[in-house]
């Protein structure tokens, strides 16, 4: 039974709450039009739930027992997408039929459109060139999706990559706080290996950096001759605490001398940053030892933010196509709610025009319920009634098979119609003869009227009633032999064809003459 498709979403999701019933307002032609679900599980209908279906074709579903432990039941609309019916020339065709193909039609373009509305889309507003096809699994396999420049899909960074960044987390957040340090001490990066090995030794020279400035500032023959050199004595002695920590620190400050002064003075420049990068030393180790990861982390973040924003594109995007020809989800939901709505207004036409059919069914039915009053159809007796069981209306007729007759209902009684198939001219076959009446002189019809039509078998031959005398017509057998009185009296005998004298007149034609 055709019902009413309205433009209502055919998926419903409920808090789990007994057994129900669960009502649903999207029409379904039957129970099989609709899967139900508990959380993630798919219900079998009958087992596990059943359907009451309205007069109006929504409906509700009752589950058999209590969904313990469930928090939700969903159910959506699961029709079987194929055609069972067909229409065939000249056969049936019910509106019944045609609204259930119809709404059937509807329910299919709803369930899609349904289904595209839950899927990742792009923005209808993304370029056409943009191609959303993903890449090949072997390529893809392990890794993110990630997005080009041009907003294409592409493998991104795999798995094991992005587990390494998130282990490090800490540290890169403790790098990012400071990373303008991280920046200066990355533009001297060479001379940061080579103290790397006195590490201890430039946090205890850090300790007395001015002292070490002091120090730096008197040449190599100034220290040689300090030890006789009162001025300079004098200059060390209130250093004496510094050169008693100098002493142990021999060694490292013999690396240091090593160093040009430019690096020094270089270092001592950045004592703050030197200071504050001491309470993250352990961390600056382990940035160290995976600089690849914190380089490839720049990297992949990158790359992130601009798969982010293709991901966006493939999903809102409605504006055109995201790559090449392949346009965004958000474009396809949009269309495919386009198609609906059209789907939607084919389904109000074709409702249209099956009430119409509908309609003219009904007249066609009127009007044959009228012919049915008026022929009555071949019985094998009067009847006293029409096919419906009322009275008969006057000009009524039937066929009566017991004497091959026609008859009228006049208003009163029934009078035989002015023909019967008694007096017919039967046929052997559609391709065959007909059969005309056929025999001698004597069975002649003693009173003929103009127009008979008979064979002759005394003469073999066809013949005719003018309203006069009867006469042979060519094409039968006839008579074989013409007898002519010659001018002597005597009987001559010329031979006839199929009743035909053969004539040759001056020119040298013959010319064929019936004789009768």
């Amino acid at each position: 039974m055709g019902v009413p498709i309205n433009n209502v979403t055919r998926r419903v999701v409920f808090a789990a709450s007994g057994t129900g019933p669960y009502a649903f307002t999207f029409e379904i032609l039957a129970a099989t039009d609709i899967a139900v679900y508990r959380d993630d599980t798919l219900l079998t209908l009958t087992t596990d739930y059943t359907v009451t279906i309205n007069s109006n074709g929504t409906g509700s579903v009752t589950l058999t027992a209590s969904p313990t432990g469930a928090t939700q039941i969903a159910v959506v609309g699961n029709r079987t997408i194929q055609r069972t019916t067909d229409f065939v020339t000249g056969g049936d065709f019910f509106a019944n039929t045609l609204n259930d193909e119809l709404d059937q039609q509807t329910i299919f373009a709803q369930q899609n459109a349904e289904g595209l509305a839950r899927a990742l889309q792009a923005p209808q507003t993304d370029p056409t060139t943009i191609n959303m096809t993903l890449p090949r699994k072997a390529d893809r396999a392990g890794k993110y999706l990630a997005f080009d420049e041009d907003g294409n899909p592409e493998p991104g960074p795999t798995s094991t990559n992005v587990d390494d960044v998130a282990a490090i987390a800490d540290e890169i957040e403790a790098v990012a706080a400071i990373d303008t340090q991280v920046a200066t001490v990355a533009g001297q990066s060479a001379q940061i290996a080579t103290l790397a090995p006195i590490s201890s030794s430039i946090t205890t020279v850090a300790s007395i950096s001015a002292s070490v400035v002091a120090v730096g500032a008197l040449s190599s023959a100034q220290l040689t001759a300090i030890a006789g050199s009162t001025d300079e004595m004098a200059i060390l002695a209130p250093l004496s605490d510094e050169m008693v920590a100098l002493a142990a620190i021999d060694t490292e400050i013999a690396q240091v001398a090593a160093l040009n002064t430019s690096d020094i003075s270089a270092l001592a420049a950045q004592t703050a940053d030197i200071a504050a990068l001491g309470p993250i030393s352990a961390d600056i180790t382990t940035v160290a030892d995976n600089i690849v990861d914190v380089q490839n982390a720049e990297e992949n973040a990158t790359a992130a933010a601009a798969s982010a924003i293709l991901a966006n594109d493939w999903a809102t995007k409605t504006s055109g196509a995201v790559a090449g020809a392949e346009y965004s989800a958000k474009y396809h939901a949009q269309a495919a709610s386009s198609s609906a709505s059209s789907a939607s207004t084919s389904a109000t036409n074709a409702s249209n025009s099956a009430t119409a059919a509908a309609n003219s069914a009904t007249a066609a039915a009127a009007s044959y319920d009228s012919f049915d009053d008026r022929y009555l159809g071949a019985k094998s007796s009067a009847p006293s009634v029409d096919n419906d069981g009322n009275a008969l209306l006057t000009g009524a007729i039937y066929w009566n098979t017991t004497g091959n007759q026609l008859y009228v209902w006049t208003g009163s009684a029934w009078d035989a119609a002015a023909f019967t198939t008694s007096g017919g001219v039967a046929k052997t076959s559609d391709t065959g003869s007909a059969v005309i009446p056929s025999g001698t002189d004597a069975q002649r019809d003693g009173a003929p009227a103009a127009g008979y039509f008979r064979f002759n078998t005394d003469s073999d031959s066809f013949e005719g009633y003018d309203g006069t005398a009867w006469g042979a017509i060519g094409g039968g057998g006839g008579a074989t032999t013409l007898t002519v009185t010659n001018r002597s009296g005597s009987g001559v005998s010329v031979p006839l064809t199929n009743g035909f004298l053969a004539v040759t007149n001056r020119s040298g034609s013959t010319i064929n003459v019936p004789v009768s």
